[in-house]
Parts: C-alpha cells; sequence; structure tokens
C-alpha cells in the first residue's frame, strides 16, 4: 500500500520542496552565522547569548497569536509570510555588521519563525491525515539533511569570499521559498473559521481556550510541555557558544591552510549525511501508532545527548570536540521530528497549529530562563563551564520521560 493517495501527493511534494530549499538557504546562513558574530562583529559570550534571548523573546511575543491566526484563518498565508519575514531579518543582519541592528533582525527572524512553527506542521497534518506522520516527519527530516550539505557547501564557497555573504544570499533564498509556497502551496484540509464569526478577537481568544483546556486536560500533554520547557533551557547556552568554544579554546588543524569556515563545513556536512542515515533506520523501525516507542526512543537519544553535551565542554583535543559537535547534532536533528509526530498524537486539528504553537512557547520561556544565566557563566567563568551548566540543564528531561514509561502515559487518545 502507497503511503499517500494521489490526490494528497502534492500537498507531500510541496512539504518536501519546502523542507529541502528551506534547508539549503537556512544552512547556508547558519554555517557561518556564529562565526559573522565572532570573528567580524565582534560579540563576547553574553552578547551572543541575549542575541538568542532577543530571538526567543519575540518567539515568546507572537507564537500564540501567530498560531491562533493559523488556525482561525489560513495556515499556508501564515507560513508564506513567515518566510517573507525571516528573510528579510537575515539579509538585514548580513548588510549591518552592527549589535543592535543585528538585535532588530533576531526581533524579525523570531517574528517569522512564529508564523511558520506550529502552522507548518499542522498545514501538513491536516494535508495528509494523522497517520503516518513520523515517517512524513522523518521523510522530510532527511530532504532537509540533503539540502544541508548543498546549504554547507555554498555557505563554505561564499564565506570563503566575505563571511557575509551567505548570510545575504541565504535570507534572499528564503525569501524565494515565500515565492514558492505563494505560487505552489495547496491548502484542501484546512476549514477556516466563517467571516461572520471572525468580528473580533474573541474567535481568537477562544480558539486559545480551546488549546489551553486540551492541555490541562491530558497529563501527557503536560509533560510534553514540561520536556520542552527543558529544551528551551539547555539549547540557548549550547546553540550561541558552541562556535566560539572551538575557535577560542581549540587549534584549527592546518592542513591544507583551510580557513575555520572549511572546517565548520566539513563538521555540518558530517551531520547531515549521519543524520540521514539516522532517520532512515528509524523510518523503517517507528511507527506513527506507537506512541511508547517514540517515547522510549526519544528517552534513549536524550540520553547520549546529556553525555554527548558533557563531553563536549570537558574535551581537550579539536578532533574530540568536533567529533561531539557531530554527535550532538545528529542527535538533535534525530529527536525533534519524533518529538514533533508525538505531539501531533495528541492534538485535535482544530487547535492543532495552537497547540503546537504552545509547545514552541514553551520552549522560548526556556531559552530564555536559561540562556542568560549560561552567558552570563560564559563571560565570568568559562564557555566551558557555561557548555556543561547547558548539559545540567538537559538532564531533567529524563526523569520526565522515564516517568512517562513507567506510567505509560505516552498513549495518547485517538485524535481526529
Amino acid at each position: 500500500m502507497s503511503l499517500f493517495r494521489l490526490q494528497k501527493l502534492d500537498a507531500f511534494l510541496v512539504y518536501l520542496v519546502q523542507g529541502g530549499a528551506g534547508a539549503v538557504f537556512f544552512t547556508m546562513i547558519f554555517t557561518v552565522h556564529m562565526i559573522y558574530q565572532v570573528e567580524k562583529v565582534g560579540l563576547n559570550p553574553l552578547q551572543l547569548v541575549l542575541l538568542g534571548t532577543t530571538l526567543e523573546v519575540s518567539v515568546l511575543l507572537f507564537e500564540i497569536p501567530t498560531g491562533v491566526v493559523a488556525d482561525v484563518y489560513s495556515r499556508r498565508l501564515s507560513v508564506i509570510i513567515g518566510f517573507f519575514i525571516m528573510g528579510a531579518g537575515f539579509v538585514i543582519e548580513g548588510v549591518f555588521p552592527v549589535f543592535s541592528i543585528i538585535v532588530v533582525s533576531q526581533i524579525l527572524w523570531g517574528l517569522g519563525y512564529t508564523f511558520t512553527s506550529g502552522a507548518t506542521s499542522a498545514w501538513i497534518a491536516d494535508e495528509l491525515g494523522a497517520e503516518n506522520l513520523t515517517r512524513v516527519y522523518l521523510r522530510n527530516t532527511q530532504i532537509s539533511h540533503a539540502g544541508d550539505l548543498l546549504g554547507i557547501l555554498g555557505g563554505v564557497l561564499l564565506g570563503s569570499l566575505a563571511i557575509n555573504l551567505p548570510i545575504i544570499v541565504g535570507g534572499l533564498g528564503i525569501m524565494g521559498v515565500g515565492v514558492f509556497l505563494l505560487l505552489w502551496m495547496p491548502e484542501n484540509g484546512f476549514h477556516p473559521v466563517p467571516p461572520e464569526d471572525r468580528g473580533s478577537w474573541g474567535q481568537l481568544f477562544n480558539t486559545f481556550r480551546a488549546g489551553l483546556r486540551l492541555v490541562r486536560g491530558r497529563r501527557a500533554l503536560l509533560a510534553i510541555m514540561g520536556i520542552g520547557l527543558f529544551f528551551g533551557l539547555y539549547s540557548e547556552g549550547y546553540d550561541r557558544l558552541w562556535t566560539a568554544h572551538l575557535l577560542q579554546n581549540f587549534t584549527f588543524p592546518t592542513l591544507g591552510g583551510w580557513q575555520p569556515v572549511v572546517w565548520f563545513g566539513l563538521m555540518n556536512a558530517g551531520r547531515a549525511i549521519l543524520s540521514i542515515t539516522l532517520s532512515e533506520l528509524l523510518v523503517r523501525r517507528v511507527s506513527s501508532g506507537r506512541a511508547q516507542l517514540l517515547v522510549r526512543v526519544t528517552l534513549v537519544l536524550s540520553g547520549l545527548l546529556v553525555l554527548a553535551l558533557f563531553g563536549f565542554a570537558f574535551s581537550m583535543s579539536f578532533v574530540a570536540a568536533a567529533a561531539l559537535v557531530l554527535v550532538i547534532g545528529v542527535l538533535r536533528s534525530t529527536i525533534a521530528p519524533l518529538y514533533e509526530a508525538w505531539v501531533n498524537q495528541h492534538v485535535e486539528s482544530s487547535v492543532r497549529a495552537t497547540v503546537l504553537s504552545m509547545t514552541g512557547q514553551v520552549d522560548a520561556v526556556g531559552q530564555i530562563a536559561g540562556g542568560p544565566v549560561v552567558g552570563w557563566i560564559g563571560n565570568t567563568i568559562s564557555i566551558r563551564a557555561a557548555l556543561a551548566t547547558s548539559a545540567l540543564l538537559l538532564s531533567p528531561v529524563l526523569l520526565l520521560l522515564g516517568r512517562l514509561l513507567r506510567r505509560r502515559e505516552a498513549v495518547p487518545a485517538p485524535v481526529e
């Protein structure tokens, strides 16, 4: 039996193209992003983390309103708007290497992201149905990693010419993905609120309250929110400081006279290839209907992630640190689609984008709370101590996942 009926193929292809093309341009940017901020703009650890905090405050403020808009008006429109805003934010950052201007670009990035975060997952779930979502997300992850490889190559080549060039080109490319979606993205499974019911903000708040009631009424969803909080607490410090850790605490090999951007490109390429392989293994073994298995796999991968984070913080050689960067990247990119599929199993279509936006908001709260603390530790003690703190902040996730498995709370109620 084929995974998708013919009438559903177009949405699936658009979803994969969006994931692959988006990955090309986002990865092109992120291959040089932190190098640009550390070497070109000259930011210290606290400033690096404060930029991330600004991004997450933006996400926190806009996540729920944009998620509700996607549930009430149009998920397609929400996603398209998001790509245009994110692209514009990156172009501004690449053109103006000034801390205050980059702060503004982070706000735009956060706003654009909130238009896409819950809406994209809710859109594809509506278009393809709730069945086989784990495979859908994992396939998209594989295509995205293939796009990563092209983005890494473009980032390295353009970054060797000028370190800000991949950020500008990538931002324009992200806006180009928005143009593609404007022309080709279907929306057949979503039923918007009738115009006569949109007369005030009341409908938006009613949708939000419905999502909030759903979360409060299910202990598994509450646990999901708690897990999202701890993922947020740890991630901001790592995301903003791992590049600075390598640049400041290690001597890069002199092989071929390569610039650091080439080494970062090689690490990202290795992560993408390994992630494709691991995702393929999970596509074959993990079924979207087996929530207990999803939680069990997430628990194992999260445990390995905690160990890898500690190892990276205290590595004394470049080779060991670079290898652990690969491991951490693979584990994170594999956990993400499993977590996303697990959340979708607990959520009805009518409030799906809103609840997914709530998970994004919880993650943002975690990053806002954890990021400045980790940045302060990086400034006053050391980057190693800051990264070790990030690992500690993630570890409670293991207790929450283990508790879910013992109580068998991971099995969701059926959803429409």
